[in-house]
């Protein structure tokens, strides 16, 4: 118990402090194969690129201890490319949408036509088209856009930022706000549950009480002695908490392990599952909107590949095969530590995308979730620090079982042989 509170003299804290697990980020492209018969109106047809491999190194910063039992801290992130795990290169081109341009579209939809007319006769000054051709590098880390000035200057506050736009942009060489957690000094079922984020008990991006709560932990260690029910962890990245559930128990490297998975109504909609009612305005189950957090941008998130997701979805783009094996999300936990021995979280970015009325550039693209790209965090423990685990948590406590046994079976004749000579004395 002791060594798995967050105490600077407990045996887990450095690996809380500086992870020493290797995290990768793989990120698969859809490239989108006939953009101009998009334009008229037909089904995209996806090819799938990559994946592009980034190694990720995970440290915290500004680590202060609070008389409440909690601790705060800042986790920072740094990514650098892999090309010797990766399937392409950064410099590789790739036909995507044009995220800001297809995306502001459908943000301006309700405005007054005289903006729209402005905005299309603005993006035929700049040569802005549905869909380009870019590198993988600009699509990631960033890329000038003069388009992004365009709106500023019609529509202000429509996009609230300036500079470079990338899907990653603010992904890398960042944190991912400032946590306040449980120590676990006075209550260890508290250890690494979450107290606040950025000072904030509640998130208010989504229409529901229960859907802007924050439960759980940071989703890097979670409290000892863990049920076979389910699991909590507050994602930034998704603006929620995510809750899993028990699938089923194993063995990773010979250390037992709780595996959670997502459930089906984890991207649910309303009408699927009330709860989730909260996460709307809804589309079909599956997909999650999230345009609140996201700049008010169209964005939705999912599984890769549509997977768990109403059929329709997958069914409305070619190129796509959900499976569970390679799209679905699961964590392996070491019921007794509560932390994780191997991971893989997948998320799947999706634009929506559709014709607008006054902007020409959207052609006769007709209503469609596009799915943009999807990512991998994954981790697993190696090397030294899986020889501890394993030494400290499966062997060592083997060999005092048989010890034990030993003893036991020692002891049998010795308590004959006296209860024989108690029996004979007498």
């Amino acid at each position: 118990l002791q060594n798995v509170r967050i105490n600077p003299s407990s045996i887990s804290f450095q690996m809380w402090k500086d992870i020493p697990v290797p995290f990768y980020l793989s990120v698969h492209f859809f490239e989108v194969l006939n953009p101009k018969q998009v334009l008229q109106g037909e089904k995209p047809v996806l090819s799938q690129r990559g994946p592009y491999v980034y190694r990720e190194y995970r440290y915290k910063t500004n680590i202060t201890f609070h008389n409440n039992d909690t601790v705060s801290y800042l986790e920072n992130r740094n990514l650098f490319f892999q090309p010797d795990l990766s399937n392409g290169t950064e410099d590789e081109y790739v036909v995507v949408p044009n995220i800001l341009m297809l995306g502001a579209a459908v943000m301006m939809e309700k405005l007054p036509n005289v903006l729209k007319i402005l905005l299309s006769g603005a993006l035929a000054g700049l040569k802005q088209e549905a869909f380009m051709n870019r590198t993988v590098g600009e699509i990631m880390w960033g890329y000038e856009d003069p388009l992004i000035d365009t709106i500023n200057m019609l529509v202000p506050g429509l996009i609230p930022f300036k500079g470079k736009f990338g899907l990653f942009v603010d992904f890398n060489n960042s944190n991912s706000g400032l946590f306040t957690v449980n120590t676990g000094m006075k209550d260890i079922s508290q250890v690494h549950m979450i107290d606040s984020w950025n000072g904030l008990k509640k998130v208010n991006y989504w229409r529901s009480s229960q859907c802007n709560m924050i439960n759980g932990t940071a989703g890097e260690m979670w409290p000892p002695f863990m049920s076979p029910t389910s699991l909590e962890f507050y994602s930034p990245d998704a603006c929620r908490s995510m809750t899993l559930v028990y699938e089923q128990s194993g063995k990773f490297k010979g250390v037992p392990t709780y595996r959670f998975v997502a459930p089906k109504t984890l991207f649910a909609n309303g009408t699927d599952y009330p709860p989730n009612e909260g996460f709307c305005p809804c589309m079909q189950s599956g997909i999650q909107n999230v345009s609140t957090c996201r700049l008010n941008a169209p964005m939705f998130i999912s599984h890769p590949h549509f997977y768990n997701a109403d059929p329709s979805l997958v069914s409305a783009v070619e190129g796509l095969h959900p499976s569970k094996e390679q799209h679905g999300l699961f964590l392996d936990v070491h019921p007794m530590t509560g932390i994780p021995m191997n991971c893989s979280i997948k998320l799947q970015l999706n634009l929506y995308i559709k014709r607008v009325s006054g902007i020409i550039q959207t052609g006769k693209i007709k209503p469609v979730v596009l799915p943009l790209l999807w990512f991998a965090e994954s981790g697993f423990i190696e090397g030294s620090v899986l020889k501890q685990f394993y030494n400290n948590l499966v062997l060592f406590p083997s060999v005092l079982d048989y010890v034990q046994y030993i003893f036991l079976g020692l002891s049998v004749p010795l308590i004959i042989s006296a209860a024989v000579l108690m029996a004979m004395s007498k």
